[in-house]
């Protein structure tokens, strides 16, 4: 029994000391470890900062034009229908679809025959009319003669005066008639009423048109031509209010490739009231098209200017940032550190924001590296010309 007591012991003594030994080398471990970060957090400390080589700009204040821009469509200035002004059979088509036609040019003709006909029957009825006007007008001289010496009653003269005066009633109406079928007959030849260009004809030879009725083609004007474009509240309130012919000073036109038309319009319609349904102001402008650069249905941009502002800044659209905040770029401090100031734009010109508020002249305004920049990052600025942005 003795024996094994001291066995037992001896087995639980073995056991604790293996359990101090780890614990004890686990507290060594951690303590070392300890040690170690401390060292490197030191070393970081006294470590030198990274100081990045940016380009910058150095902002002054200038002027720009108060303008706004807005998508607009081409519409001619005419749109003529082209439409009979007497029935018949259309029988042939003088021009071609497409082309620019001149005004007064014959476009179709409808058979004319039957206006002819009509023309030498109201003739010939002119003719007879005339014929009795001779001879009413020699009855009433033979009769006039005849009352002077009492050898007819007077009722018989005063009917032979009115014989002659309806029969030159009738010759007025007969002259009336003559140019009514002149005028029809004319109208046999459809000729176009403006300068423009043609559209597709819509009947064909053959067909039986209606006078004043049936639609044989189209005739745009394209010189001047007209865009029509709106623009909404806000972008009215930019401007200064509401537009009219006085407040807009220039109507630049932005053809679909990004080059300018060069040739400036004029507003020749800006409606008085503001569309419930869009809120926006309806506007037209007129451009000069005589080289035919622009063709109706279009779609374009145009830059309304009212003015200009003063003190404002431009700054290339890459150097500026935007998030949910808002808009911001990094300026360089009196530290030589990259510093995020906030601002408000306004709207592009060219490759530039315009910035209304946030910086101030002389500011050195972060144009690359942005990516990598935080706020307090040191920097080594390079000063750049705006044409090398």
């Amino acid at each position: 029994m003795v024996v094994f007591k001291y066995k037992q012991s001896n087995f639980f003594d073995r056991l604790a000391g293996t359990h101090i030994k780890k614990i004890a080398s686990l507290v060594i471990s951690v303590a070392l470890a300890a040690c170690s970060n401390g060292e490197q957090e030191a070393l970081s400390n006294h470590a030198p900062k990274m100081v990045m080589s940016v380009s910058v700009i150095e902002v002054q204040p200038t002027k720009v034009p108060i303008s706004a821009e807005a998508v607009a469509q081409t519409e001619g200035a005419k749109e003529v229908e082209i439409r009979p002004r007497v029935g018949g059979i259309l029988i042939k088509l003088f021009y071609e679809e497409g082309t620019a036609v001149t005004a007064g040019q014959p476009m179709f003709l409808i058979d004319p025959i039957p206006y002819q006909n009509a023309l030498a029957q109201a003739k010939a009825q002119l003719a007879e009319q005339k014929a009795r006007i001779e001879q009413t007008r020699r009855e009433e001289n033979r009769l006039q003669d005849l009352l002077v010496t009492e050898s007819i009653s007077q009722r018989e003269y005063d009917n032979a005066v009115s014989d002659n005066a309806v029969a030159n009633a009738a010759l007025q109406q007969a002259e009336v008639r003559v140019r009514d079928a002149k005028l029809n007959l004319s109208y046999t030849t459809v000729t176009a009423p403006v300068n423009g260009i043609s559209g597709r004809r819509l009947l064909s030879e053959g067909v039986l048109v209606e006078a004043n009725t049936s639609l044989l083609t189209t005739i745009i004007q394209l010189s001047p031509i007209w865009v029509r474009f709106s623009l909404s509240d806000n972008e009215l309130a930019k401007l200064g209010g509401y537009l009219n012919e006085n407040n807009v000073k220039n109507v630049t036109l932005i053809l679909p490739d990004g080059t300018e038309y060069d040739q400036s319009g004029e507003l020749n319609f800006a409606a008085k009231r503001i569309d419930p349904s869009l809120g926006t102001q309806e506007l037209r402008a007129t451009f000069d098209n005589s080289e035919q650069r622009l063709l109706p249905g279009q779609f374009v941009r145009v830059r309304v200017t009212t003015g200009e502002r003063e003190g404002v800044f431009l700054v290339p659209q890459i150097a500026v940032l935007t998030s949910n905040l808002g808009r911001s770029v990094y300026v360089v401090n009196e530290k030589s550190e990259a510093v995020m100031r906030p601002v408000v734009t306004g709207n592009w010109i060219g490759k530039d924001w315009v910035i209304l508020e946030g910086l101030k002249a002389g500011d050195k305004v972060i144009i690359d590296n942005l990516i990598k920049l935080r706020s307090g990052t040191p920097v080594t600025p390079h000063t750049v010309g705006k044409n090398h942005v």
